[in-house]
């Protein structure tokens, strides 16, 4: 039997109780505080559930992570890049990403970017935890990504696109802006082909968690949080 969050239970339960099937999930209940969230962040945990679901929060065995130096640009990707096609910010519209990804994801597989992760999300934006990167063409949003800062670890969320390529340049934007200022991983969660091709590595539980703790407690520089105009690095 999963554990359930009550009114004695503040706190997550040791990772090692999650399950193995379905892979890491630890507890269900409990809310979509920005404390709740953050310490679930701290601890390698995130929330995934879907509408009418209690919230469920997982700690995989296996993640996806990028090292950032490692992310991989195929010939067509740089190619494309060079025809300088889009322009980058990040913070300038986060709540118009999360709504996109929600919009994008449903229309194909379903989400679970429901509308109370939205606005929880958008409260952990407004404290400045969660942050977004936007893709614009001609002026108007055609992808972006978002996803919670923890000290130099970017806990990826969701990301999605409108138009070619646009999903792969956001997660290049995000490592061109974040990593002269201290970026050391990125977090993708569950492991997927495309995320693979884009050169994410499979990592164990504790070695995720070993590099949370190095990671984590040291920030990156504020400066780098601003809404502003992002170069890419190509």
């Amino acid at each position: 039997m999963i554990p359930y969050f009550n009114a004695e239970r503040f706190y997550f339960p040791p990772l090692e109780t999650a399950l193995h099937e379905p892979d890491g999930l630890l507890v269900a209940g409990g809310d979509l505080s920005p404390t709740r969230l953050l310490q679930a962040y701290q601890q390698g945990i995130f929330p995934w559930y879907s509408e009418g679901d209690p919230i469920l929060w997982w700690s995989p065995y296996t993640r996806a992570a990028f090292w950032p130096e490692q992310i991989h640009t195929s010939r067509s990707l740089r190619k494309f890049l060079r025809k300088n096609l889009y322009s980058y910010t990040i913070n300038y519209a986060f709540s118009d990403v999360i709504k996109s990804c929600a919009e994008v994801h449903s229309a194909v597989t379903g989400t679970w970017i429901t509308p109370d992760m939205m606005q929880a999300y958008q409260a952990l934006h407004q404290q400045g935890h969660a942050h977004s990167i936007e893709v614009w063409s001609q002026g108007a949003l055609v992808g972006g990504l978002y996803g919670v800062l923890v000290g130099q670890v970017f806990c990826g969320e969701s990301m999605f696109h409108r138009a070619d390529h646009a999903s792969k340049c956001a997660l290049l934007a995000l490592k061109s802006h974040f990593q002269p200022h201290g970026l050391q991983l990125i977090d993708c969660q569950v492991p997927n082909p495309h995320l693979m091709r884009l050169g994410a590595v499979v990592l164990p539980r504790h070695e995720y968690l070993h590099a949370l703790a190095k990671y984590g407690h040291k920030n990156v520089s504020q400066q780098a949080l601003a809404p502003q105009k992002v170069q890419l690095d190509t």
